[in-house]
């Protein structure tokens, strides 16, 4: 079921000490094709009286609640309506108009972009996935490979004490448990992150196989359960012993206030890595340079030895072709106020989702994509 939110005021953010000043991000006369988009000196432009509608994602779906009545400290005469519908449902909203940001945790596919050009994917702060599971009694991080949850998420893999977890896992008692998988049953960005792990961990299995998309044909593993949303997941695994389930870490909290683990994860150096505010900057920082000026990069499996394996850049996917100035006008403002390090890529609200900044040469670019929006 959609789940609206409506914007309501809150006492201002304090800007982070992760500042990096938008004006060095871009030049403040920085400029469209058409026309010039010179931004005010704190880099947000002060919108006019409308409501500007998101829907997609909700792993970035606690994020927009944070920011909507943070963005209406400064602007109260713009209303925000979020929803969380599921990345894929996003993107879609977006294509068609119905929505004016989807949000996503997938970048759009080569063959959305040539069926609409003007669609553009704006990176707007950095995320990842945890892989959650209920075993009861095992209190401890288990640890967890691609190719082992290649393997449990095709059926090959059944019980909690197999030979192939054990061996990962030796200080650890683990029972003679069933194992139970949770998958999405929505178009999901969430999908997209893990079946790419574990398409990266195992290019010749499920890689071929399988593959990644926001929408996968599960394999018909015996017990296997749909859920809707991240809540649906974490819901599910509390009530289902044995669960293993990808989830946003947006939602971490949650899982920790059900009594549920969550695994440490093989990266590609082969450590078994947990999320951390460390891990996940330390993968993402080996992408910030080769991020292209459109933001379509996977971030997932990368190098880095100390890097978090599961980890992406949310994004804003936005037409760039308005109806209206006002509407291009208002719907930049909440963007460049989400990028900017002194509001909404502030630790003030981040810290609370456990997500990350985005760089500043990202920042920059995307800087670049939001001055894009403008009438058609």
């Amino acid at each position: 079921m959609t789940r609206m939110s409506r914007a309501k005021r809150l006492v201002p953010a304090v800007a982070a000490g992760t500042a990096i000043a938008l004006a060095a991000a871009l030049p403040a006369g920085a400029a469209t094709k058409t026309k010039q988009v010179k931004l005010p000196k704190n880099g947000v432009e002060t919108p006019s009286s409308g409501t500007v509608s998101e829907t997609g994602s909700s792993l970035m779906y606690p994020l927009f609640n944070l920011w909507v009545p943070g963005y209406n400290t400064l602007y109260p005469n713009l209303t925000i309506q979020t929803a969380s519908t599921g990345s894929g449902t996003g993107i879609t909203d977006a294509t068609n108009g119905t929505a004016d940001i989807g949000a996503s945790d997938a970048y759009l596919a080569t063959s959305a972009v040539q069926a609409t050009p003007s669609l553009q994917n704006i990176p707007l702060a950095i995320s990842s996935q945890i892989v959650e599971y209920n075993v009861p009694g095992v209190t401890a991080h288990l640890k967890l490979s691609g190719k082992v949850l290649s393997a449990i998420y095709q059926g090959k893999i059944t019980k909690w004490n197999d030979p192939k977890i054990a061996a990962a896992n030796k200080t650890v008692t683990l029972p003679t448990l069933p194992i139970v998988t949770l998958h999405r049953a929505d178009s999901s960005g969430d999908t997209f992150l893990f079946s790419s792990y574990l398409s990266q961990a195992t290019p010749t299995g499920w890689g071929k196989t399988l593959s990644f998309n926001t929408t996968i044909a599960w394999p018909n593993v015996q017990g296997a359960v749909a859920e809707t949303g991240n809540s649906g997941m974490v819901a599910g695994c509390k009530t289902t012993p044995g669960c293993v389930a990808y989830v946003g870490i947006s939602y971490l909290a949650q899982v920790l206030q059900n009594g549920q683990g969550y695994a440490a994860l093989q990266n590609k150096s082969g450590q078994y890595v947990l999320p951390s505010s460390a891990s996940i900057i330390a993968e993402a920082a080996g992408f910030a340079n080769k991020t292209p000026a459109n933001g379509s990069i996977s971030l997932i499996y990368g190098p880095a030895k100390a890097g978090y394996p599961i980890v992406n850049y949310e994004y804003a996917i936005v037409n760039s072709k308005q109806s209206t100035a006002t509407k291009a006008k208002n719907i930049r403002s909440v963007l460049e106020w989400a990028v900017n390090a002194k509001y909404g890529n502030s630790s003030t609200y981040l810290s609370q989702v456990n997500f990350q900044p985005l760089p500043p040469k990202v920042t920059a670019n995307s800087i670049k994509q939001i001055l894009k929006i403008k009438a058609s």
